[in-house]
């Protein structure tokens, strides 16, 4: 395949996605993707103690807030915190 005058290989496409880092894992209640637990344990975020995707939400917005963070950091929380709040809001609203 051809795009915008570079030629691209699906097969190399397909093999480069990481599809272990979107792997879920059940923690207590809810459940993280192998790159949410990866971030969450470099800025040191204790998420096993969290009851709750919510508890975990506002553990991330209170660090986003209080803490200095290094810019990749605040940009991977905030990751994190996006991806959480949809998971959380599509688990736990009535529709």
């Amino acid at each position: 395949m051809i795009v915008n005058g570079k030629k691209y290989s699906i097969d190399d496409l397909i093999k480069s996605i990481d599809l272990k880092s979107n792997s879920m894992n059940k923690i207590g209640n809810f459940y993280l993707t192998n790159r949410e637990i990866e971030i969450l344990d470099r800025n040191f975020i204790d998420y096993r103690t969290c009851n709750s995707l919510k508890d975990l939400m506002i553990r991330i917005q209170d660090i986003l807030e209080s803490e200095s963070l290094d810019p990749d950091d605040g940009d991977d929380l905030d990751y994190v915190l996006e991806s959480i709040s949809e998971r959380d809001y599509y688990q736990n609203t009535t529709k």
